[in-house]
């Protein structure tokens, strides 16, 4: 484990103050395993858990955050070998020191019975090891577990300066990358060569991906995470590449650009209609905002700038309210960000959702992953997209909705538009929303002068 000759410490205390005060009693808070591959010394590189790095700073595997008599970290013994394999590193007594709190093996953590609430980290075989150490059978969650659950929500929704440094990092990273990829993007270049290049760009900073990036011709199909295809010329490339910090905290963006250099008309308008959904969802980005309203002032944008174009019928407000923007704009327009690029989404509906607000079951409007009303210091993603999915428009009970109001001959005429996202990471603070992500071009113009073709 690295310890940071910069490491400060008192982020973390604050945070640590601010979440053992919002309840009583004893808790735990799991930093995570390695998980392997196909054998056991072949392991995924470990990333903490994201409420431990919260909470702690440092990526310790196998330990935990405990407050039992006192709050402290408890971790695994080195073993003789560590030094061989992984060279010097730090002893408990230096950890502590920088921490702030004490460090203590493993094997001394306190006997905690039933009353412990615990966090866990995400993958059953770290849960599964947590269980086994506390004597529950239960893997959760408990009465007592949502009470910790809802303090960590509590804190992690509104980030502090320590977050925003780190947001802003990993914002600024996250457009070096797509510039990376849009300079080398020409016919002929293979989906993989981009991804690699706006990968160095992340690597050459020191930081990783935040997820999985997505570098397709095939921007129709959501998370498409394989890059096998040449580009060619008529073709739109949709790169969702984000950059992770080495505290842990995620940029998330998408850019949509012509592999040719420049849009065809048909790929103009549509992409003009996606953006003026962009501009007027994240204008609406402003504290005491329902985020679902942000939505569906997204949702209707576009459904105007559909009507305009003739592939939509009818009124913007009727036809989102039956969902039929939704055959082309399927998914949320966005989420919490921060330590995770769906920042606390291993929590469920309980961090996205205000606890009397749950999941409408309309489709389109059921993939929203955030129901909250919009505070100063959260941050979120607006990613609004136009998608002709065939298992969408050929669905017959999905078709439906549209009916007569979905022009399909006119559709035909943008068949050069497979998928168009744009997406950026906005700052809500006391006043106008703020775009971390403000500085990679969006207009199709900037955009297209980006692109190396």
């Amino acid at each position: 484990m690295h310890l940071p000759s910069d490491f400060d410490s008192a982020p973390f205390a604050a945070r640590r103050t601010a979440f053992f005060g919002a309840f009583k009693g004893p808790a735990v808070v799991d930093a995570g395993l390695e998980c392997p591959r196909n054998y056991a010394a072949n392991t995924y590189p470990f990333r903490a858990s994201s409420h431990f790095l919260y909470l702690v700073g440092l990526p310790m595997e196998g330990a935990c955050l405990v407050r039992a008599d006192d709050v402290a970290i408890y971790a695994p013994a080195k073993s003789k070998d560590d030094a061989l394999w992984h060279g010097p590193t730090p002893s408990f007594e230096e950890l502590g020191d920088r921490l702030g709190l004490p460090v203590r093996p493993l094997s001394q953590m306190p006997e905690l019975d039933g009353a412990a609430g615990v966090l866990f980290a995400p993958g059953s075989i770290s849960r599964s090891q947590m269980c086994l150490r506390l004597g529950r059978n239960s893997h959760g969650p408990t009465e007592r577990d949502r009470v910790v659950r809802r303090a960590i929500i509590g804190c992690r929704s509104r980030h502090d300066a320590h977050a925003i440094s780190e947001l802003e990092q990993a914002a600024e990273a996250t457009v070096e990358a797509h510039r990376a990829g849009m300079a080398i993007t020409r016919p002929g270049v293979h989906e993989r060569e981009i991804r690699a290049a706006m990968e160095y760009a992340l690597h050459r900073r020191g930081m990783g991906t935040s997820y999985e990036p997505i570098v397709t011709i095939r921007g129709e199909v959501l998370h498409n995470r394989g890059q096998t295809a040449v580009t060619k010329a008529g073709d739109l490339l949709l790169a969702d590449v984000g950059a992770e910090t080495e505290a842990g905290f995620a940029g998330d963006v998408t850019r949509t650009w012509p592999v040719s250099g420049t849009f065809s008309s048909t790929q103009r308008e549509v992409y003009d209609a996606v953006l003026a959904s962009h501009t007027a969802a994240v204008a609406r980005c402003v504290p005491g905002t329902r985020y679902r309203d942000v939505h569906l002032e997204a949702c209707r944008v576009l459904a105007s700038g559909l009507v305009d174009l003739g592939i939509l019928r009818g009124d913007p407000d009727e036809l989102v309210a039956d969902g039929v923007h939704a055959l082309f704009f399927p998914h949320g327009v966005g989420h919490l960000i921060g330590l995770d690029v769906h920042d606390m989404e291993d929590l469920g509906d309980e961090a996205g959702y205000a606890p009397d607000r749950t999941r409408s079951t309309q489709f389109g409007l059921g993939y929203l992953r955030l129901d909250r009303d919009l505070e100063a210091g959260m941050a979120v993603t607006i990613e609004p997209g136009f998608y002709r999915v065939p298992a969408i428009l050929e669905n017959p009970k999905l078709r439906a909705i549209g009916g007569d109001r979905v022009d399909h001959e006119r559709l035909a005429k943008f068949a050069d538009v497979r998928g168009i996202r744009i997406e950026d990471d906005v700052l809500i603070t006391e006043g106008a929303p703020r775009v971390l992500t403000d500085g990679l071009a969006r207009s199709a113009h900037d955009v297209e002068s980006l692109v190396d073709a």
